[in-house]
């Protein structure tokens, strides 16, 4: 409880004041030969009065109390949750289909990028692939349905996949999100390949991307040997053995000079322990603001205050038989 004008509780002082010397005033005496009578009839003026006076004067005080406005006070607490703005850099070059992963490469990181956004309500996502070139499929959205449709579509053949842009791909990425309001600001790059095609090197990307307070994360995906795929041939699809060229040691300078981490993933299920890890490493902000909401409360002094002086007066028209 508080008073929001308090200044007028100085008014009960001298309220205060007044009660007591009207409570103490004493009338003149008149002198009678015999008191006989009076002894057999004892007056009850004076505790009628006190009585009055004790009424009216607690009714003032009451109406004092109101008038200082008294509240009582509940606080309210608001939980605001500030999300990270994350950008998906994908690999859609041809490597993308092999079938090492269940059932390919590209699907299964379709899948788990999907896991991973449905797991961060609170998150922006964008997205960006990259192959021969780099070409932007979402800007940065709060539209999950949307953001999924486009993953969906995704194919390898997307854009010219004969090559792997990976300096592309991370440049157009830093690109839409680097003027980003937002503190928290994450590109998410994965690729099986190395760079081997485009006009910009992915360690001068991440410079680019260090400068904006941009974090990146490095996944390279695909087994750490020769890989299994069938090649059409003459005599129809026949099983090949192919070397994985992916360039770890890049990814990993890429991640360290941005603040983020690199990360190997060999099988799908390697590739959800990682968004796991990284789900871990960026975790939801959240702020809660409290205020404090007032309420008035006058109206529990004004009703008792209303009351003691109705009753004040029928006590002086009815019980002392005078009108106030």
């Amino acid at each position: 409880m508080r008073f929001a004008s308090p200044l007028y509780l100085l008014l009960l002082v001298p309220l205060a004041g007044l009660l007591w010397l009207e409570l103490r005033k004493r009338r003149g005496a008149v002198v009678f030969p015999d008191t006989s009578f009076f002894a057999a009839h004892p007056g009850r003026g004076a505790w009628y009065k006190r009585i009055a006076l004790t009424l009216s004067f607690s009714a003032l005080m009451l109406m004092v109390l109101a008038l200082a406005r008294p509240q009582r006070g509940r606080v309210h607490e608001e939980t605001e949750a500030r999300g990270v703005d994350i950008m998906l850099c994908l690999d859609v070059s041809e490597t993308m289909s092999f079938p090492d992963f269940s059932p390919d490469r590209l699907s299964a990181a379709k899948q788990r990028a999907k896991e991973f956004i449905d797991r961060r309500p609170g998150d922006r996502f964008g997205l960006v692939v990259f192959a021969n070139g780099s070409m932007v499929q979402c800007p940065l959205t709060g539209d999950r349905a949307l953001l999924g449709a486009i993953i969906d579509r995704l194919a390898v053949g997307t854009i010219d996949p004969r090559a792997t842009a990976v300096g592309m791909g991370l440049a157009s990425a830093v690109n839409r999100i680097k003027d980003s309001k937002n503190k928290d600001k994450v590109i998410i790059l994965l690729t099986d390949g190395l760079n081997n095609a485009g006009e910009i090197d992915p360690l001068t990307a991440a410079q680019v991307a260090r400068a904006y307070g941009i974090k990146v994360y490095c996944i390279g995906v695909g087994t750490t040997g020769p890989t299994t795929v069938m090649v059409n041939t003459l005599f129809g699809p026949q099983p090949q053995q192919v070397r994985l060229d992916l360039d770890m040691k890049t990814l990993d300078e890429v991640a360290a000079s941005t603040g983020g981490q690199s990360f190997l993933a060999t099988d799908a299920e390697g590739l959800r322990v990682i968004y796991g890890e990284i789900d871990g490493m960026e975790p939801t902000k959240y702020r809660v603001n409290r205020h404090t909401v007032y309420a008035e409360r006058a109206r529990l002094f004004l009703a008792p205050a209303g009351l003691l002086f109705l009753l004040s007066l029928l006590f002086s028209a009815v019980i002392m038989r005078k009108l106030p």
